[in-house]
């Protein structure tokens, strides 16, 4: 079969056309991926998980009781105060929301 310039040039043309395709399901697939990574998938944390994203980093367990003591999470036996989520752990330092997300999510889960 003689390798002729249109032929090439139609090939060519197919790869244009599924270029965008391809990148448009690369950008879909990658966002959803950083939304599973981040914040409260289940809800668990209710309000608390905004405040968390407002909140300056890095903060400490005590502070984050002092400020946000009283919000209440779900576990797995009823809710609990973020107070008494984090009575369970000693000081600690966290970097970003989704270290203290972390770290709450680890502990109603025991």
């Amino acid at each position: 079969m003689p390798d002729d310039k249109r032929g090439r040039d139609e090939n060519m043309d197919d790869e244009q056309r599924q270029q965008p395709e391809r990148k448009r399901e690369d950008v879909r697939d990658r966002a959803h991926e950083d939304r599973a990574m981040s914040g409260d998938p289940g809800g668990r944390l209710g309000d608390l998980d905004e405040v968390l994203e407002a909140q300056e980093y890095p903060t400490t367990t005590d502070e984050l009781v002092e400020a946000y003591g009283d919000y209440e999470i779900e576990t797995q036996g009823g809710t609990e105060s973020l107070e008494e989520v984090l009575a369970k752990t000693d000081n600690q330092t966290y970097d970003s929301a989704d270290d203290v997300r972390s770290r709450i999510l680890g502990l109603i889960h025991r």
